[in-house]
């Protein structure tokens, strides 16, 4: 159990807050709601579009921003906007240019449209039924670009898509934020729409100093709020490498390592 006084745990959601299945368990919930009764504001950021999450204000009770796109996006829990953060569209051209140069599927998010060009490509079918909605497949993405939110590259070939990181960043360094939200997505947002962004953000918005913030992730893109908190917790479905930038690890997304984490790390001194 940390020491430190924590008055708000930011969450990312697939991978940590949800099992694999998507399922958010009610070991969860409960690990939640006792954050509420002792004090502790909770908050969710995630990759994907604010629509994907409303699923999960009722339950948690979510009375705090939600940060859709990695932080392209801040909305209300009845998902109104609060402020959003578009790619510059010819940074949006550069690339979209690079994830097909390097063979990945391309999906863009403009609006509150998710586009794609191929309703059938990997991974389509499966984010479908995370987000709970539909996305529209087009012959290209034209005037999309001119106000996307997020581009999304998208293989099964893990390297490849490691390979694309690199390259997007290395091209687009300080005009564009590109970081793996899973081994097989790789996330192109506004320079500011990123994880370390939303934890300061918030910190800003709520009055609560970093210092006080406690975040939980699995991703390499987790590790830029581990550095903006005061406390930081990996998933055991980690890898090593986000592992040890945190400051425990807990049980992995299937084994409530979400819930195991709050009891752990965060309840035992509030309660």
């Amino acid at each position: 159990m940390t020491s430190r006084k924590i008055s708000l745990l930011l969450a990312d959601v697939d991978g940590t807050l949800v099992t694999s299945e998507k399922i958010l368990t009610e070991r969860a919930c409960k690990a939640v709601h006792r954050l509420h009764r002792a004090g502790i504001r909770f908050a969710i950021t995630s990759g994907r579009p604010p629509r994907g999450m409303a699923m999960l204000v009722e339950p948690l009770a979510l009375d705090t921003p939600i940060a859709g796109f990695n932080g392209g996006v801040f909305v209300h829990p009845d998902l109104s906007v609060i402020e959003e953060r578009d790619l510059a569209p010819d940074v949006a051209k550069q690339a979209m240019d690079i994830i097909l140069k390097h063979g990945l599927n391309a999906w863009v998010y403009s609006g509150s449209e998710w586009l794609v060009r191929d309703a059938n490509a990997p991974h389509v079918e499966r984010e479908s039924c995370t987000v709970q909605f539909q996305p529209k497949a087009v012959p290209d993405f034209g005037s999309a670009l001119q106000k996307a939110v997020k581009i999304v590259g998208v293989s099964d070939d893990f390297e490849r898509v490691k390979a694309c990181e690199a390259d997007t960043h290395s091209a687009l360094n300080e005009h564009a934020s590109a970081t793996r939200s899973q081994p097989y997505y790789l996330d192109v947002t506004h320079p500011d729409a990123n994880k370390g962004f939303v934890a300061g953000y918030l910190s800003r918005l709520l009055g609560i100093p970093k210092e006080e913030i406690a975040t939980i992730g699995d991703q390499p893109n987790d590790v830029l709020m581990f550095k903006r908190s005061g406390f930081s917790i990996a998933m055991g479905n980690a890898s090593e490498e986000v592992k040890r930038q945190a400051s425990a690890v807990t049980d992995s997304n299937d084994d409530e390592g979400f819930a195991k984490a709050v009891e752990r790390f965060l309840l035992e001194k509030a309660d």
